[in-house]
């Protein structure tokens, strides 16, 4: 009976969040995904400096080059502005887009697999963690607001977590985290479960990756990222959103079948895919990931412009920069 009158209890806070606020979503119907076919002509091609994509949108394919969008003609022949186009194969994977006489070589993303980026770190992360834990946080002045950091599935139960840090599932393919837990600051966690209550009717939930985060592991991530990479982590001496409790990496996933939805890129994938305005993919990707975005922003959160699933909440700069492990959490 105790159980039946919370569940009770939780159903209706969740239903009122969305009612509190005054605000709804107003999104165009989800398109629908392209034919099974075409996924596998989708993606990068040409140089890395000068790529063109072919990508879905409107329930046709196109080319898009560095000035100009192409549409492909997907008759009984493939063409684009009247030459012959081929896609070039091998062992089953499309490896080349021949135009008339030009090549296109397809970029592969090679450091994807099995959905997880991967990157090999400049130093044994083992050995990163050890140096971090005896460094300290940068000091910081003026008043800050006390830390009120709460377990975000405390407040929403159909928030779902797939802390990928607590496992091997990540960049650098070892645990960094003890506990497989998502806190924030409570108005930023009391802000996802709105968002969360505004996209239930288009039957989607949330599924978090990463929340608060100890300041020592951004010393980690930062070591062991090449410079090239590093616009893609925070840097230790400012601190991040993330060590403030005041940031979480999150994306949708399906009621109906309790799966993450696709995206244009996967999560913590160090390229362009993963911008918030990257360009390709297919239009029920791109909705999907707009889709999210406007959730977010509706509640006070605003997206990292080369990380389509990294949003920070506002007011960030009054929260301290926190170092607590897990279990450290909530003992003082």
């Amino acid at each position: 009976m105790k159980s039946t009158r919370l569940l009770w209890k939780f159903t209706l806070v969740t239903a009122l969040a969305a009612a509190v606020t005054g605000q709804t979503l107003q999104a165009a119907r989800m398109p629908p995904a392209p034919p099974v076919a075409w996924l596998a002509l989708i993606g990068e091609y040409g140089r890395p400096v000068d790529r063109s994509f072919v990508l879905e949108r409107g329930g046709k394919l196109y080319f898009r080059t560095h000035d100009r969008e192409h549409l492909i003609s997907t008759g009984a022949n493939l063409q684009i502005e009247g030459e012959r186009a081929t896609f070039v194969r091998r062992d089953g994977a499309v490896t080349e887009l021949r135009v008339g006489k030009a090549g296109y070589p397809r970029l592969p993303f090679s450091d994807v697999a099995g959905g997880v980026f991967r990157i090999h770190p400049l130093q044994p992360v083992p050995r990163l963690i050890a140096a971090a834990l005896r460094k300290q946080p940068p000091r910081e002045s003026g008043h800050v607001l006390p830390a009120d950091l709460v377990e975000l599935t405390s407040l929403d139960r159909s928030i779902k977590l797939d802390i990928r840090y607590a496992t091997r599932r990540n960049f650098l393919s070892t645990p960094v985290y003890s506990q497989a837990n998502a806190y924030l600051q409570r108005p930023a966690a009391e802000a996802v479960v709105r968002a969360s209550a505004m996209l239930k009717p288009f039957g989607f939930g949330l599924l978090v990756h990463d929340a608060y985060r100890p300041w020592y592991v951004t010393d980690v991530f930062w070591q062991a990222t090449p410079v090239p990479l590093r616009k893609f982590v925070a840097d230790p001496a400012q601190g991040s959103r993330h060590n403030r409790g005041c940031a979480v990496d999150i994306t949708l996933y399906d009621l109906a079948t309790g799966r993450e939805v696709p995206m244009t890129g996967v999560y913590d994938e160090m390229s362009d895919r993963s911008y918030a305005d990257y360009p390709g993919g297919t239009s029920r990707q791109r909705w999907l990931r707009q889709l999210l975005r406007q959730a977010m922003e509706k509640v006070g959160f605003e997206v990292y412009e080369f990380e389509w699933w990294h949003f920070d909440y506002q007011g960030w700069q009054r929260y301290p920069i926190l170092n607590l492990r897990f279990e450290e959490i909530g003992k003082n």
